[in-house]
Formats: C-alpha cells, structure tokens, sequence
C-alpha cells in the first residue's frame, strides 16, 4: 500500500480525527484540552494528549515497504570480518604515515547528491560542465566501487540520496588515484571535489579533481546483492540496516514528517505543547506494570511513566485550558498477540480514510461478531460467562478461556469478548463507543446509560490508534474508582505471591508482584477544580506503521528495546 497515496485519501486527515475526538470524548494517549465550556454539547470542548505508545514485538519474518518478505541473512562470518577489520586497520596506519589523516574534522560541501541530480538534469549523454562556476564539492559514504585500468567508477550515497563518482587517473594530481584504488573501501566516507558530467551512459556523475577520506570504516557492510536481512541483527544494529537498506531510513523520515504535522494540526486548534515528569512518584493514568527505578539523593523508588494524562491534567487544574504532549511512556508488559497486534501484517488490504468513519458502540459490535448480547443478560457475571463460553469455546484456545473465566465483572467480560474476537477484524476506520466503566477510570459516567462511560478508541488495521473520552471532573468519584483499582491490584498482587510461595518457580517474578500507589497529589488538585475537559491520546507508533505500511512496530523504533544476545 502507497503510504502516501493513504494519507492523502482525506483531506487533511488529522484534523479531520481530532475533529471526531471531540464529538465524542476520552482519553488515554494523546491530549488536547479545552475546558470552561459547560455546554452539554461534547463538540463544544476537546482535550487531546499526544504521546507515544512504547511496546516491544517479536517476528520471525519482516515485510519491506512494498511487502515482500526478507532472505534469511548472508552476513559475512566473524572471521571474515576480523580479517577484513585487520586490512582495513593497516589502512588506517598506511595513511598516516603519508601524513594524511584518516578520520578528518570536516569537510566544506558545496552540493547534495540529490541537489546536483536537480540542477543538471538538463545534460546531455557525454556532455560536461566545465565553467568555474560548476566547480562541485560533495562528501558520502561509498557504497560500490568498480575499477578498470585507469577508471574507477565509484558511487556515493549522502542524506538526500546517490551520486556516482567518475575518476580518471590523468585527472587527480600527484598518486590520489592509486591511493583511491589501494586505500578506499566501501562504506568510507569521502570528500570529493570535481566538476559535473554525464557520462555516454546517461549516469550524471562528479568528475572528480580531487578526493579525501573523511572516515575510514574499518568494519564491512553487508553485500548489495542480500543486504543486511536478519531480523534481530537489523534492529539491533539500525545503523548499519539504514547504510544496507535505504528504504529504512525513508521510514524514519517519513515518521518525522508525520510527528511534524501532528503538531502542525493541533496547534492550529490553539494548543500549547507542555513537557510533563518522566521519572514519577507513582505511576498513574493507567493499568500497567511500570519501570522502577532508584533515586540515590532522595532515597526513594521512582516510577518511569506509564501515561502523561494525569499531569496533563494539573496543567488544566492550573489554568491552562488547551495543552498536549508528545512524549515517550514506559510500560514495562509482556508480549501477547491480543495486546501486541504488531505482529499481525495486513496483506493487500487497502484502508479507506473517506469521512465519515464508521462509529459504534462496544455493545453492538460484540453483538454483531459473537450474537451475544450483554444488554439483555444482566450483572448476573456467572451465566454470563456460562453463555460467553457456551458460544465462543470452540474457537478459544486455553489462555483466551482463561481470561474470560478470570473477569471479575460484567464489563471486563464485555471488555474481554472485543478484545479476543472484535478488535482483529476492525480492519476499517472505525470509533468504538460507549466503553464499560471498571475498564475506564478516568473517564466521565454516560449521561444516559448506566454502567459506561463517554469514552471511544479508533481502530484501524486491528489495532488501537486513538483512545479518549470525556474526563471524570468529581474528586470524590475518582478517589472511589483509583481507590478500587489500587484494592483489586492488591488482591491479584497478594494471590500471586502466594501462589509463587507454593509454586515449582518460586523465584520467578509474577506479573502481578508491582506495587500500585494511590496518587494522592493528582487527588488533591482535583480537589481544587477542574474545568470539564475532554482528551485523547494518540499512538504515534501506530499511526507510522499504518501511513508507512510497517509490519512490526520495531520497524518504525529507531532503537527498539531487544532481549538480551545469548
């Protein structure tokens, strides 16, 4: 699927989303917020708190941009690269002892790659400029090299893209093309001067005056026939999977332009970016085991945020009426394909994002997939469940059956039966509506119905992309509903370390062991007043992988976070 094509198939489509935020209202990863609007009308006030989702996945397999499956790896052999590293360190001492310096300060360009493709594409096979003014300096990393004689054909590759180099031995002074030739590897960077000429071939090339190493690479890139294509070494070393496949870095790019336009749009809207604490006291505004870490100075645990929302939200408290952050959250999860649907690669399957996407509530769509309506069976959790699995058990494998058996209410069962069957085929924009209120602490009771909150997720592909709603504003509402959930953590928590006291693997750490405190300062600024507001957070990574068509999310991570090498 064209990314681009994709993006621009609505027209400016993030504000067209944070438009539909705040017809329906809720929050969890990416905020703006507009309180002292009372209207009963949920359009008339919008909060959205942008932040990025963080998780980590695991494929045996990748897909490229236009998906296909990568070869299994041909890297070379760890011998034959300490040999080619022992070659290349005698090149390094070689150069020195000529009295030339094979890792130089800096170099003056004058042009990029690309630049110069612009500017001279106007000349013929054969022909070259020759005035002063077309003296050129580029500077790349060499990443092929061909020599004949007294040619050498080499070609350089810069940020903006590739240019090849024309080098004739009559041409550069003094040895510099046997220097070329004995002392240049592929994957040196260099300097070069010359002027522009386009070869009988049609390829524009530098014609080169002179050249210098800049960095002399003592280590060599994978080959250009296979590149670099083991899965676990291209993200543990994004460096060299960028220098072999160029269409990694284009992601990056591309994900640059999009974080870009995302604040494009929503300051537009009138919104002020605020950095909001990292490193917290306690970890709130979310369920999810945290990242701890210790504070020498002040003697104390500290929590790696698992959300921005809360302090989000004293910045309201405080005044400020439209904020939003862009910001790293840390959640320290295992892996499942139910709650990693990165490992899902959607094949040949095009997204429409036309107005208007399709809304819904979680009720109807569990009922429309499953038949079973959680309308018309009641609190009684038992024969829910009793009806739940009578319905799905042949399609559930053991741990699916477990979660359901595990809910302890009829909203987390509702919760559980979209997350297993509903959320995988939501391949098409679409908000989900209406959310139970154990599974949504922060958000603001239904005004009609009992039992939800006005909150909405928009899903797309299969997985989360926005979540908000209309934020719980009552001080002593949230105190109960934190309270509560700090209460039933405990619980899990002390069955869990019982549980691992009688166990065969008693020193094995159990999901459940974090300590949950209650953030009695976020309580307390609440206590003061916060004007009604409504958020939604936006999950960055996700939005990347669908506009650049990524399979995993480590494909859109520069430097994503990977077991430990055996």
């Amino acid at each position: 699927m064209d990314a681009l094509k994709l993006w621009s198939l609505s027209s400016q489509p993030l504000k067209h989303l944070f438009r539909c935020a705040s017809s329906t209202t809720t929050t969890t990863t990416t905020t703006l917020r507009r309180p002292y609007s009372y209207s009963y009308s949920s359009s008339s006030y919008s909060r959205v708190v942008l932040r990025c989702c963080s998780s980590t996945t695991t494929t045996t397999t990748t897909t490229n941009a236009g998906g296909r499956n990568r070869r299994v790896s041909t890297s070379s052999s760890t011998s034959d690269r300490d040999a080619v590293r022992a070659i290349r360190l005698k090149k390094v001492e070689e150069l020195r002892s000529k009295g030339l310096e094979p890792y130089a300060y800096g170099w003056e360009r004058t042009h990029t790659a690309n630049q110069l493709q612009d500017i001279y594409k106007h000349l013929a096979d054969g022909e070259e400029s020759k005035s002063e003014k077309d003296a050129v300096s580029v500077a790349g990393r060499i990443v092929a090299r061909r020599a004949f004689g007294k040619l050498a054909f080499l070609t350089l590759r810069d940020d903006s893209g590739t240019i090849q180099l024309y080098c004739e031995k009559e041409r550069l002074a003094n040895d510099q093309f046997d220097q070329l030739k004995a002392l240049v590897d592929i994957g040196d960077i260099v300097g070069v001067s010359g002027s522009i000429k386009r070869t009988e071939k049609g390829e524009l090339s530098v014609y080169v005056d002179s050249f210098a190493i800049l960095t002399k690479s003592l280590l060599p890139l994978p080959d250009k026939y296979h590149g670099l294509t083991d899965v676990d070494k291209r993200y543990r070393q994004r460096y060299v999977d960028m220098i072999a496949n160029p269409e990694v870095a284009d992601v990056f790019r591309k994900r640059a332009k999009i974080v870009s336009e995302i604040r494009r749009a929503v300051e537009s809207f009138g919104f002020i970016e605020v950095e909001t604490p990292v490193l917290q006291g306690a970890a709130g505004g979310a369920e999810a085991r945290p990242f701890v870490t210790y504070h020498n100075s002040l003697g104390r645990d500290l929590y790696l945020r698992i959300a921005t929302e809360l302090h989000l939200k004293r910045m309201l408290v405080g005044g400020f009426e439209k904020v939003y952050e862009i910001g790293r959250i840390f959640r320290n999860e295992g892996i499942s394909t139910r709650h990693n649907p990165e490992f899902t690669t959607i094949e040949g399957v095009e997204i429409h994002l036309e107005r208007p996407w399709r809304r819904e509530s979680m009720h109807n769509l569990v009922k429309e997939s499953t038949g079973i309506d959680f309308d018309e069976l009641g609190n009684d959790l038992k024969v829910a469940k009793e009806v739940t699995l009578e319905n799905l058990g042949g399609d559930l494998d053991y741990k699916d059956k477990s979660s359901l058996q595990a809910c302890t209410s009829i909203g987390h069962l509702l919760n559980e039966v979209f997350e297993i069957v509903v959320e995988p085929k939501l391949l098409q924009p679409t908000f989900v509506l209406d959310y139970p209120i154990e599974i949504s602490p922060l958000a603001k009771p239904h005004r009609r119905i009992a039992g939800l909150t006005e909150r909405f997720e928009l899903f797309i592909c299969g997985r989360e992309l926005a979540n908000a709603f209309s934020e719980l504003t009552d001080p002593t509402d949230q105190r109960g509903r934190l309270e509560e959930q700090v209460r039933q953590h405990n619980e899990k928590r002390a069955a869990a370390i019982s549980n691992s006291e009688s166990a065969e693997d008693k020193g094995k750490e159990n999901d459940e062991s974090y300590e949950v405190t209650l953030d009695d300062d976020f309580l307390t600024a609440l206590e003061y007043g916060m004007p009604p507001a409504s958020g939604m957070g936006l999950g960055i990574d996700r939005l990347v992988m669908l506009l650049t068509n990524s399979a995993s999310i480590r494909d859109v991570i520069a430097f994503p976070v990977l077991k430990v090498q055996q």
